[in-house]
């Protein structure tokens, strides 16, 4: 992906060349200002400027190895300049129309030159590398003199004495202008195009310059040409819309490439790589001529591949070293077309392979050579036309041809036996076991058995290029060019991985783990879906074997390279996950295991007393010890980090598990005074109280002084306190009222206060203050935990060590339930509160109900009991008062496991269908109970009133309201109420239950968006990257059309702000399809029209706007189409797997994974 780095603006017109320099950090760019700019990549400015042309600037062009610039210009004349003195340094005049093109030669001191006049010049330069490289003042020697008088006094000149650069050759032969002309790397030989359609090859020698061919084929001018830089090619474009190859040898085209509607203007090799770029009037396009992956294929312990020679060459992986060649290719195919696939018969020790692109690819089936002498010529070749072709049995193989859609069955013998019409959209075919193929089509990909005709499964995927299956044949990569996805063998989905760069290979090794190449990488991802990166490369290989951390790949010249791999990450994650802890043991023990990756990985997959066995790092230890409960270590760690926020973290978890010693520890630590005598007064220590009252007097902390009296009930403390801050009538007050008569008057003496002066309100008795119950100071008593298999394993204690979790004596989630302590009333008995199936035995239920303790008659009798018996959602049990009944309930519907964010709700629906009427004095008020119908006598349908369904449109309309007066936080409240009050909730139609649903869909999305909104806005001003991704995300919310213009003008603005012109584009489109008039439709064409002239994005995000996927509605990360998910049963949310187990952020309450039959509130 091509990606902007950097815009550089200086020209005063447009910029017709740009050269880089090839070792420096420096470019030089020419223009229709008359000027030479010379920019620094470093800096990104430009350094100097150098002017003399008087018209438009057509080329420049850096010398390979001196300090030198060409450029040529419309004013007929090539000027040289030394881009370190900043000095022009010849100006070579001749040319008597404007010079569109010149060029150093790669080795020789030759200049190259195209004009309009119709001849193209070479021009000789030793003269002035001579001049500008000697040192100055040299003296000339007798014997330099009297040779240059031998050789005719002085050297050649032109017609204006130049003896610094002189023409050597006038090449004449295009009819009209020439428009490039350029040398051959290697070979005396120029090439140039024109205006005339023509491509003509010239060839040189030390005395003379002659015409060697033509080439003719374009339609139109040819602006551009030049040497393949490694074959024998030449590469043409024309204003005839076409970019052609052709033969140096012969002369003839090779390969054609055309565009619809733009001509190309521009050709340019890359100087390491086999890469070219072109611009036409659309933009520039980067090419290659052909695939430069080898074919090859893998046999057991053998490798077979095609090297960079066209020759079959065969690699024992064993013996660490290829064979000589077996047979040579070259005549097979085209010349210039590259052997694409490659497969191997070992019953016939035979290949198949295919070559070419498109109408005219072709298949060969060659017998291999018995014995290895050297690359011979095939005998026997049996070929055909055909896009695709592999072995699907000992003595047949299958051929695929795009143009007619047919699929063949066809023996060594090259006849067909059958023969299948193909779905149109097929466009490749790819071996997946015996008798059977892959189907590859543009959205899906079909496993197929081609002797039945028959399809055996499909899976739904775009633009698979490669399929790669395991060793063991159950699982296959499906490989497109940015995406992995793993799928059994019957193409059911294990896992998927989106990647940003192109994903180049793959390869399964023995532990069923896939080892992948990028451009740059080697990966690995795991059935899970987990992955990690391996190596870094230099350059791009492509993986055909791992065995242990031997990784066999080929590299582009079809060499093979083995590539040493630390495979310890991925098999210790593979082992966790598998649940093999003799082998993570194995691994700590042996292996190095370091770096917060594997640490941070321990932590998400819920083994943090693993990672605590091997890490050294304070925090890290801390924060592993606190996840495991582990207080001790803690400690430790807590004391050598000494710092507040972890003493306060460590004083929360201790005073959760009751560990008094570390409490008062850490509020010492803190100085946090107040709350250390509150934690002596309730742990009784009444000693320590009274040290922290002459802690307070010591430090004249009046206000800890007298709640620290209050504290012990020191009455006098109390009093001296009152009077030395001035407060007489207080301290009199204090001891009049506890009894201390003769203190109180010694009081109203010193203060000359008399005793008509304070009145005291007259409280009967006195009053009396209760004492603190004195209480066990030590620590609470905790369930000793047994040492886990990890730490028993390290400690030596191997034997009988069980792998196999305790049996729990009953479910989890059921246990937290009862005893949340949210709920107090008694609950009913569980058949009875959670059978929901219709045809219950009514009998029965009301025989269990009758049963209940003398303590609930309202819920086992009377009106409540009706409700209950009749009530199939959970809001009937909370209108008769049992909650703890349909906390149950709801737990195992929905999942949740938080019923504090509900209590309002429900006592909300508990209050709503209850009356009562205050009676007359001395009796009992008046009960009363509000049903759903009134009017309903029949027992059996009486069903309580329950209140919210009436007020669910205008809450969602104030949830708008609040969105679109910017009250995001408001409005997330709003919407999560309304989450709270369908899920108590009954309704007693279809429709109505549809109208709930939707609404809970119209909540997740809107909590999803504007959470993700405020997230974009905590963000800092630096994290400019996670800005633009959550903006992104935020305009991909389903949002109502009126609402999601702001979501789309954020991520417009924003892209648009830093750069991101690409996706700015696409979010002003948009937003104008929704809004196509008015200021902000203006200002959103105007966005569009300037981001589609750059199109480029300056900051690569994780957004693809053109794939299917969802947002994780936690870490607000995009779940590509196909990947794992988890879900939570009530709205609906989509997690990504890791965060299985935790509350659902959009409700709050909702377990995400939970096993859940879902939300039940038609009555």
């Amino acid at each position: 992906m091509g990606t902007l780095i950097d815009r550089f603006e200086g020209h005063d017109g447009p910029v017709r060349s740009v050269d880089f320099h090839p070792t420096q950090p420096i470019f030089v760019s020419g223009g229709d200002d008359y000027t030479i700019k010379v920019w620094s990549l470093q800096s990104r400015k430009c350094m100097f400027t150098l002017s003399g042309h008087l018209d438009y600037v057509r080329t420049v062009f850096f010398h390979h190895d001196l300090p030198w610039i060409i450029s040529c210009s419309d004013d007929q004349t090539i000027r040289i300049w030394n881009w370190q003195n900043r000095q022009e340094i010849a100006c070579l005049t001749g040319h008597n129309h404007y010079v569109m093109c010149a060029q150093f030669h790669p080795t020789d001191d030759l200049i190259v030159s195209a004009s309009l006049d119709q001849t193209v010049r070479v021009w000789d330069i030793s003269g002035l590398r001579k001049k500008h490289s000697a040192p100055s003042g040299q003296v000339r020697s007798f014997e330099d003199q009297y040779n240059r008088q031998l050789q005719g006094g002085v050297p050649q000149q032109d017609i204006f004495g130049n003896t610094d650069a002189v023409v050597k050759y006038v090449l004449e032969g295009h009819d009209k202008g020439v428009n490039w002309a350029t040398f051959h790397p290697r070979l005396p030989l120029i090439v140039s195009g024109g205006d005339d359609r023509l491509v003509k090859i010239w060839r040189m020698s030390e005395t003379k310059a002659w015409e060697v061919d033509t080439c003719r084929g374009h339609t139109h001018n040819v602006p551009c040409v030049l040497f393949h830089p490694t074959e024998d090619l030449i590469l043409s474009i024309g204003e005839d819309r076409t970019i052609r190859a052709w033969d140096l040898n012969k002369r003839t085209p090779v390969k054609q490439f055309k565009r619809e509607n733009d001509r190309f203007w521009l050709i340019a090799s890359h100087p390491e790589i086999n890469l070219f770029a072109t611009c036409h009037d659309s933009g520039v396009m980067v090419f290659k001529l052909d695939r430069e992956r080898p074919a090859h294929t893998l046999f057991q312990n053998k490798i077979l591949f095609i090297n960079g020679e066209k020759q079959v060459q065969e690699y024992e992986l064993g013996n660490k070293g290829p064979s000589l060649p077996m047979l040579s290719l070259k005549k097979v195919g085209k010349m210039y077309s590259k052997i694409r696939t490659l497969s191997y018969n070992p019953a016939e020790h035979s290949i198949l392979i295919t070559t070419g692109e498109n109408d005219s690819s072709t298949y060969a089936y060659i017998p291999l050579p018995k014995d290895v002498t050297g690359a011979i010529e095939p005998t026997d070749i049996r070929q055909g036309e055909a896009n695709a072709a592999c072995f699907v049995a000992r003595n047949r193989f299958v051929t695929f041809s795009k143009t007619t859609k047919t699929l063949e069955v066809k023996d060594l013998s090259n006849s067909s036996t059958k023969s299948t019409v193909l779905d149109a959209s097929v466009k490749d075919v790819v071996y997946a076991g015996p008798g059977s193929v892959l189907l590859l089509k543009t959205n899906s990909v079909i496993h197929y058995d081609v002797l039945q005709k028959k399809e055996l499964s499909e899976i739904q995927l775009n633009n698979v290029k490669y399929a790669q299956w395991s060793v063991d044949g159950q699982y296959v990569a499906l490989i497109s060019k940015h995406t992995i996805t793993i799928a059994t063998k019957k193409l059911e989905t294990v896992t998927s991985l989106h990647e940003t760069i192109r994903i180049k290979s793959a390869a399964w090794d023995d532990t069923g783990v896939l080892i992948y190449s990028t451009l740059n990488h080697i990966k690995y991802i795991l059935l899970n879906g987990d992955s990690g990166t391996i190596k870094t490369l230099e350059n791009t290989l492509y993986v055909v074997r791992v065995i242990n951390k031997n990784c066999f790949c080929l590299n582009r010249k079809g060499e093979i390279e083995i590539i040493s791999i630390d495979p310890t990450e991925y098999r210790f994650k593979k082992a966790l996950i598998n649940k093999n802890f003799t082998e993570v043991l194995r691994i700590i023990k042996n292996s190095n295991l370091v770096g917060q990756n594997i640490i941070g990985y321990l932590q998400k997959a819920g083994y943090p007393e693993i990672a605590l066995q091997f890490v050294e790092d304070a925090e890290t230890r801390f924060d592993l010890a606190i996840e495991c409960d582990n207080l001790t270590i803690a400690l430790e760690e807590a004391k050598k980090l000494n710092d507040k926020q972890i003493w306060e973290k460590l004083g929360n978890k201790a005073l959760a598990q009751g560990n008094v010693s570390i409490v008062e520890l850490v509020f010492q630590q803190l100085t946090q005074l107040d709350k250390l005598s509150f934690f002596y007064l309730i742990t009784g220590e009444n000693a320590k109280l009274g040290k922290m009252e002459q802690i307070a007097e010591s430090r004249g902390d009046m206000l800890s002084l007298l709640q620290n009296s209050i504290f012990l009930n020191s009455i006098e403390k109390r009093i001296s306190v009152f009077l030395q801050a001035g407060l007489a009538p207080l301290a009199y007050a204090t001891a009049k009222t506890n009894g201390l008569d003769e203190v109180a008057q010694s009081i109203l003496e010193e203060s000359g206060l008399s005793e008509s002066d304070i009145q005291i309100p007259s409280t009967g008795s006195r009053a009396s203050v209760s004492q603190p119950k004195q209480s066990s100071s030590a620590s609470w008593p905790l369930k000793a935990l047994p040492p886990s298999f990890f730490e028993q394993a390290l400690s030596g204690k191997l034997e009988g060590l069980n792998l196999e979790p305790e049996p729990q004596p009953k479910d989890i989630a059921e246990s937290d339930l009862t005893n949340d302590g949210f709920f107090e009333d008694e609950p009913l008995d569980d058949d009875e509160g959670w059978d929901l199936d219709e045809d219950v035995d009514v009998g029965s239920e009301v025989e269990e109900a009758t049963e209940l303790d003398d303590d609930t008659p309202a819920i086992g009798a009377g009106e409540l009991g009706i409700w209950v018996r009749n009530s199939k959602c959970a809001a009937g049990y909370v209108a008769a008062g049992s909650f703890d009944a349909a906390a149950r309930m709801l737990n195992k519907q929905l999942g949740i496991v938080d019923f504090e964010p509900l209590r309002k709700r429900f006592m909300e629906v508990y209050a709503a269908s209850k009356i009562f009427v205050p009676g007359a004095s001395g009796l009992e008020a008046i009960k009363g109970y509000i049903r759903s119908d009134p009017d309903e006598e029949v027992p059996g349908k009486v069903a309580p009133y329950i209140p919210g369904f009436d007020t669910l449109e205008a809450t969602l309309h104030e949830a708008f309201k609040q969105f679109r007066a910017n009250k995001l936080e408001e409005s997330i409240e709003t919407f999560r109420y309304l989450v709270y009050t369908i899920v108590v909730l009954t309704v007693n139609t279809k429709d109505d239950e549809d109208k709930c649903k939707e609404i809970l869909d119209v909540c997740r999305e809107y909590i999803l968006g504007l959470s993700i909104e405020l997230s974009r806005r905590s963000l800092p001003a630096e994290n400019v990257k996670r800005n633009l991704e959550l903006a992104a995300y935020f305009a991909k919310c389903k949002l109502q059309p009126v609402h999601r213009v702001n979501a789309l003008q954020v991520a417009m603005t924003q892209s648009f702000k830093h750069k991101n012109y690409t996706s700015a584009s696409y979010f002003a489109s948009e937003f104008l399809k929704i809004v196509s008039t008015g200021a902000r439709a203006e200002q959103a064409k105007k966005i569009k029209d300037k981001s589609d002239t750059i199109s480029t994005d300056a900051i690569e995000i994780e957004f693809d706007p053109y794939a299917q996927f969802d947002i994780c509605h936690a870490t607000y990360s995009p779940i590509y189409q196909g990947s794992p998910i988890v879900t939570e049963a009530l709205t609906g949310a989509k997690y990504r797997t890791s965060e299985k187990g935790k509350v659902c952020s959009i409700t709050k309450i909702t377990l995400i994974g939970a096993p859940a039959s879902g939300l039940r509130i038609l009555a």
